[in-house]
């Protein structure tokens, strides 16, 4: 069997990948690489999710390319039009003729040796096996599982006679209206779904088991659309990114800094927005403080707009079982229900599940510490992706893959083969790599890389702290081990 090599390997093909991909371009033009997406699209979240009203929960200024700035005038966008301009982005700079689409990777195995990572990989429906080589492994596959999202173990759930469904498993053909609908969840899933699915339903309840902080914002920045009539081009771009960023870091920062401030300020958001008669004590006050998870932002208010309407209710309560045609709440209430949605979270998952050996020993992603939140401790020539958790996602991929561009070329010019982050530090001082306090983070935290409890072994929340340390530091700085080729 003929064994392809290529200089870097990229895994994904979603906002992280597509980054990884254009800088790799422009920035390291002498190496050639491939992106493996194990789907039929790119696109990543946005290709796979579907549910009704699914959309940003970042602003667009940020959460689109700094190299191709969003033009539409909303900040915070829909599924399908953000899919659309990462098509459109991939294709503009010829990036999708990179992708092999239906291409799976299971492991990657590092030899020491030869320096270089073999791929084992399947390919399309017949899931056929094919084998790859290459020098530099780049890992863009998120933190989800894309298989199935988390879904409790509901009494009774085999009893209902209606339609259960998961957001992440959304069919095409579900047809909602004049259904009785309810939404079991009150993260920014639920809140995105309740007003797009009570434009047509009969009725939408949004049952929650706590509630969490939600903020109304506008749709559409009214401060960038003044900004970029008047400066054009990409200087109003940068200037509307950064403005945002700023803005983001300032909100986050106060909401840790002064929790009861802030809890206060969403509160008077929030006697504005509901319809006099809700107890907003009961359905608002979230057990965590600001920012433990995180807020969930509705464009234009229209969760609350279709609170007031009367087409949509909010539950604060627990599931005691489901029953033929409805739910069993633990206070005795019953909620009739024609479909049920569970909008109860995410499945975590390192590396896209791909299994990871350095020499042939397996690396357990929880044992292994992150360089920078780039590098994985005593992993060669690898890198992996993950985002803000306080941020856009796409904010944190480009430092990164321009990060992966600087160590490349650094080890071109000098005739390095090799490249590892030396850690010491036992695994077990290992702090969670999300600084989150949600369902889906609890639950699975223990399946990703940690951080360290000092630099450069923590991942920052902080896009200026970030920005020093990915595009300005040293590389050669003690930790960072570089080796020629012996051979």
């Amino acid at each position: 069997m003929s064994v392809e090599h290529l200089d870097v390997l990229i895994v994904g093909a979603g906002i992280s990948g597509i980054a990884a991909g254009y800088y790799l371009q422009k920035r390291s033009p002498s190496r050639n690489f491939a992106i493996l997406e194990a789907r039929n699209d790119l696109g990543g979240t946005w290709s796979l999710f579907r549910y009704p009203g699914v959309r940003s929960d970042s602003d667009m200024f940020t959460l689109g390319y700094s190299f191709r700035p969003w033009e539409d005038a909303r900040s915070i966008a829909e599924g399908p039009a953000i899919l659309e301009y990462l098509r459109a982005t991939a294709q503009h700079f010829g990036i999708d003729r990179q992708i092999r689409f239906g291409h799976r990777v299971i492991s990657a195995s590092w030899s020491s040796t030869e320096d270089r990572w073999t791929i084992e990989a399947e390919v399309g429906e017949s899931r056929e096996p094919i084998r790859l080589t290459c020098n530099f492994l780049f890992m863009c596959s998120g933190y989800y599982s894309y298989r199935e999202g988390y879904l409790p173990d509901f009494a009774g759930r085999d009893a209902f006679q209606g339609v259960l469904v998961h957001p992440q498993n959304w069919p095409a053909d579900l047809d909602h209206r004049d259904r009785r609908v309810v939404v079991i969840g009150s993260g920014a899933t639920a809140v995105t779904l309740v007003p797009a699915l009570a434009e047509t339903a009969a009725h939408v309840t949004m049952l929650q088991r706590s509630p969490s902080y939600i903020l109304s914002i506008p749709a559409e920045d009214h401060a960038a659309r003044s900004i970029r009539r008047y400066l054009p081009g990409q200087i109003g771009h940068r200037l509307v990114r950064w403005k945002n960023i700023l803005l983001s870091m300032y909100l986050y920062r106060f909401c840790r800094r002064k929790p009861a401030e802030a809890k206060a300020l969403l509160r008077r958001g929030l006697t504005r927005q509901l319809p006099p008669e809700m107890d907003l004590d009961t359905h608002f006050q979230p057990r965590y403080e600001p920012w433990d998870q995180r807020l969930c932002f509705v464009p234009d208010g229209d969760f609350f707009r279709a609170l007031r309407s009367g087409l949509a209710s909010m539950v604060t309560d627990e599931v005691e079982r489901f029953l033929p045609k409805g739910i069993q709440l633990k206070s005795g209430r019953e909620i009739p229900a024609d479909i049920i949605v569970t909008a109860t979270g995410l499945n975590l998952l390192a590396w896209g599940g791909l299994r990871l050996e350095v020499d042939g020993e397996v690396l357990e992603p929880s044992r292994c510490l992150t360089y920078r939140g780039v590098m994985l401790g005593n992993v060669p020539n690898a890198a992996f992706c993950a985002g803000y958790a306080n941020n856009s996602w796409t904010l944190r991929a480009e430092l990164t893959a321009q990060y992966v561009c600087r160590l490349l070329n650094h080890m071109k010019r000098r005739g390095y083969s090799r490249c590892v982050a030396r850690c010491d530090l036992n695994p077990n001082v290992g702090r969670d790599l999300l600084p989150l306090m949600s369902g889906y983070v609890r639950r699975g935290s223990g399946a990703l890389v940690k951080q360290g409890p000092q630099p450069p072994w923590i991942m920052p929340q902080n896009y200026l702290r970030d920005l020093l340390s990915l595009r300005w530091s040293r590389l050669n700085d003690g930790v960072l081990k570089f080796t020629r080729a012996t051979r």
